[in-house]
């Protein structure tokens, strides 16, 4: 089984700056594509950013010169950078990853329990 878990969300004032934090953990054998996602308000969950195990990276328009993205595959974590944040990227932001748990095994679609982003006007 593998888990993932986000840190670094928080409240924070328009044009101000947030780095989350993801870690897979758990039985892990390789883990593939690594995304964040978000959800806000009454909207559907949308693809902020993901990047490949190779660091091939997708960002979505809305975030394109103000959010990056990181990982680092030793320690199976991801990052998102967050800067000149506005009150519209608010949401719930979620961790996603492909996993191997064993050279033979099914990719599973792993999600974290998500953290909550606020920007204030």
């Amino acid at each position: 089984q593998v888990e993932l878990e986000e840190s670094g969300g928080g409240l924070v004032q328009f044009g101000g700056s947030l780095r989350l934090s993801c870690r897979a953990s758990g039985t892990i054998f390789k883990i593939g594509t690594m995304a964040w996602y978000r959800q806000g308000p009454g909207k559907q969950r949308e693809l902020v950013a993901s990047i490949t195990a190779g660091g091939k990276e997708r960002m979505s328009d809305s975030v394109k010169g103000r959010f990056a993205i990181s990982r680092h595959n030793g320690e199976n974590t991801v990052s998102l950078q967050m800067n000149s944040l506005k009150p519209d990227d608010t949401a719930v932001y979620y961790c996603n990853a492909a996993a191997l748990t064993s050279l033979f095994s099914t990719p599973m679609d792993v999600w974290g329990q998500g953290t909550q982003v606020t920007v204030s006007s």
